[in-house]
């Protein structure tokens, strides 16, 4: 009988590590490739593990964490496809395309979610699913310099892509049939970087696509799309090569989620509506010369109550832009632009202090949440609190008595929200408790509360890290809890 392998003595040694029953796991399975027994495939170790080993990228086209937890695309593809088998996922991210692709190929990861491109070059290292979605792909620059009318009109631009990955294929293959386009292959980064640099100037143009650059208009509105590049770009999951049943499987749940797929992918991908290009630039600027000075009260507070800092500092953008000598024509005054009576309520003594607002705002944040019932789950809780924040809790639940009387869910956000703008309709509010109220104004504060936040997990993806800038204030503590996503509004607690 053969002995262990060294690949198979370095799983043991890192089980090892792992803990007792991984090292058990690791004991029957060298056992069994030790001898002539055929290795179990990968569903039969997904049992055995009890868990599905998930590579992804760290960014926000895949993995991140969101106001409530893990968000993105392929997480919650691929935790749905998890317990479609039983078992819980275990998301390993990673740094790159190549090193998810390295996981699946040795074994150290069952699938690669991590928004991966078909490529030929890929093919050869792992095998992958039916695609689940197709894209575009994008040369981009600055709308302020001369638009690129074609491979062919780039003239002397600067064009980067991403070392090694599908998108350097491509633009590769569009070099070969036009001589005169160069392009650099940059390495170490990702195409948010690369879009990045085009935003500040440092490269001309890029590559990216469709979702990749949807994601930050938000954050960089000056980016524009030159042109198309030739064909399409097709997403699936890598997986380990000679697996049918797993492919099988995959392919399968893929089908069986086909319908649902254009929802999810706008739900994370889609062009957002929530800012104008004016609000967006001023939002760029003012995390760099104002919120470094808040950022420790959003940070201590939010661990006090155990919320997320983003959350309660997009909060305060939008009441003051992070002002906190802000007054509104009706008296709410300082950060979280709060009213007198909200103020005395929530133990507010001084308004224009920047601690005590932040922790006033908290504060009724929090009771708003504790009023929306425990079934609702996240994120909805968190914008059904946002808006009973804004425009109090009666009416937020006279918008809900209205949407179940329309046949809609109370418990959903998008279903409230189409609810609040008719209670400023005669036709409804008098049949409500609570009459009239500018519901619009509510929707328009959560879908602005919403916008900010997006742009904030994208400078600050950890919630637990801080900003680059000026340190936090001394008593500061990171915040704990996991992300993770238009007018002005007269003050919390204006309705209550």
């Amino acid at each position: 009988m053969a002995g262990p392998t060294s690949t198979q003595r370095g799983a043991l040694q890192e089980a090892i590590r792992a803990g007792p029953w991984r090292l058990a796991l690791a004991a029957v399975a060298v056992g069994l490739l030790g001898t002539c027994a055929p290795r179990p495939g990968v569903l039969e170790q997904i049992r055995l593990e009890g868990e599905l080993r998930v590579a992804t990228r760290n960014n926000p086209t895949a993995y991140y964490l969101g106001a409530s937890g893990p968000e993105g695309l392929e997480y919650r593809l691929a935790a749905r496809f998890a317990a479609s088998l039983g078992v819980p996922a275990r998301f390993i991210p990673l740094e790159s395309p190549a090193k998810v692709l390295a996981a699946v190929a040795s074994g150290r990861a069952h699938i690669g979610a991590a928004g991966l491109a078909i490529t030929p070059d890929w093919q050869r290292l792992v095998a992958f699913s039916r695609p689940y979605q197709q894209l575009k792909l994008h040369l981009i620059h600055r709308r302020d310099q001369p638009r690129p009318t074609g491979p062919d009109g780039m003239g002397t631009r600067s064009l980067g892509v991403v070392a090694g990955s599908a998108h350097a294929q491509a633009i590769a293959a569009v070099a070969h049939s036009t001589p005169a386009l160069r392009f650099e292959a940059v390495p170490g980064v990702d195409t948010l970087d690369l879009l990045d640099r085009v935003w500040n100037g440092e490269l001309d143009t890029t590559v990216a696509d469709t979702n990749e650059f949807s994601l930050t208009r938000n954050y960089h509105p000056e980016l524009r799309i030159a042109f198309n590049l030739p064909g399409f770009e097709q997403l699936a999951w890598a997986l380990p090569h000679g697996d049918d049943a797993l492919r099988a499987r995959v392919d399968d749940f893929l089908v069986a989620t086909q319908l649902e797929m254009p929802a999810l992918i706008a739900r994370y991908y889609a062009p957002s509506e929530r800012f104008d290009y004016d609000s967006a630039r001023s939002l760029v600027r003012h995390v760099q010369d104002r919120l470094p000075a808040l950022q420790g009260y959003f940070q201590s507070t939010a661990h006090e109550f155990d919320q997320d800092w983003r959350v309660l500092a997009a909060i305060g953008y939008q009441e003051s832009k992070w002002d906190p000598e802000a007054v509104s024509p009706t008296g709410v005054r300082g950060v979280m632009m709060l009213t007198a009576e909200t103020a005395a309520a929530v133990g507010v003594l001084d308004r224009a202090d920047a601690g005590q607002s932040i922790r006033g705002g908290a504060i009724y944040l929090q009771q708003m949440r504790e009023t929306i019932p425990e079934r609702v789950p996240e994120p909805d809780r968190t914008w059904l609190a946002l808006a009973a924040y804004n425009i109090g809790y009666g009416h937020l639940e006279d918008a809900r008595v209205l949407t179940q009387t329309l046949g809609k869910d109370p418990d959903s956000w998008q279903d409230v929200r189409d609810s609040l703008s008719l209670l400023s309709q005669e036709r409804w509010y008098t049949q409500l408790k609570r009459g009239y109220a500018r519901g619009w104004e509510a929707a328009r504060f959560v879908d602005h509360v919403r916008g900010y936040l997006d742009v904030l997990e994208w400078v600050s993806p950890d919630p637990a890290a801080p900003l680059p800038g000026p340190a936090p204030v001394a008593d500061a503590e990171p915040a704990i809890v996991p992300e993770a996503a238009p007018a002005t509004r007269a003050g919390a607690g204006k309705n209550p």
